[in-house]
């Protein structure tokens, strides 16, 4: 089939008709969304602390958050990125889906206030603090911290023997978020690394909306310019607290509040 390019008064139409359609969606949303987190991160309460693990660079990490328990993760410095990947522990099926968080919070922006989603609309992950903001939600993982090295692996390899861990396999696998991943997009449409958005102090916190399989993998960036090691990080398994009614993740947004509304009807 023969294709016919679209000409440019038909792209800018719809262009046009999907940012009107932007506009109103945010314009509806309840509540602004909160101030980043302050650096560096507090001391958590000795009372929340249930594990603390250190993922050097490189290397990978799983673990399992009941619904309220919440994992902070703590950049170490300059260099690393953590790969994220979650399931539903009651039905590994039902696993995170990028394009639908993407699209139904209208941004790629991915910060403290917003809410991470599965591909059945509900919500696993809600991202209670974070320093920076600069988390990629749009180009997967990273290359191995050191090439040719045997014990440095790649975003990939390391999920896949995560997803074993968890008794998953590749076939398990899906998009995958990068915390600490300053990836934005140029008016080209071509991705590029704004380095001006970390610290070497970076942080966030995840709290669990229901009961979850996580993995996590600690390397660098394809589009981090930066050389040198990948320090290592931290990750801080904290015991659940109440939820305020005005939780700024379960509020800040109408789509949050459906997908909030699905999540307790399931």
């Amino acid at each position: 089939m023969q294709h016919i390019p679209r000409s440019p008064e038909a792209i800018a139409a719809d262009r046009a008709r999907y940012e009107d359609h932007q506009r109103k969606g945010l314009d509806f949303a309840p509540r602004a969304l909160p101030a980043p987190s302050p650096r560096p991160a507090p001391d958590p309460d000795p009372g929340r602390l249930l594990a603390e693990e250190t993922i050097p660079g490189g290397w990978y990490w799983t673990t399992r958050l009941a619904a309220g328990e919440t994992l902070r993760i703590l950049s170490g410095g300059l260099g690393g990125s953590v790969s994220l990947a979650a399931w539903s522990a009651a039905d590994p099926a039902e696993r995170m889906n990028l394009p639908d968080t993407v699209k139904v919070q209208w941004t790629t922006e991915l910060r403290k206030g917003r809410v991470i989603l599965s591909d059945m609309g509900r919500v696993l992950l809600s991202i209670t603090e974070d320093s920076s903001g600069a988390h990629d939600a749009l180009t997967g993982g990273a290359p191995a911290t050191e090439p040719g090295t045997p014990r440095a692996r790649n975003t990939r390899d390391n999920m896949v023997l995560a997803a074993a861990k968890l008794g998953l396999d590749k076939r398990d696998l899906h998009a995958l978020l990068t915390l600490f991943a300053p990836v934005r997009v140029d008016e080209g449409g071509r991705f590029f690394w704004n380095g001006a958005l970390l610290s070497g102090d970076d942080w966030a916190e995840l709290r669990a909306e229901q009961d979850l399989m996580l993995a996590l993998s600690n390397n660098r960036h394809p589009l981090d310019p930066a050389g040198g090691p990948v320090p290592a990080i931290r990750a801080l398994h904290l015991a659940a607290v109440p939820v305020a009614a005005d939780d700024p993740c379960r509020t800040a947004s109408a789509e949050a509040i459906r997908a909030f509304q699905n999540t307790i009807r399931a």
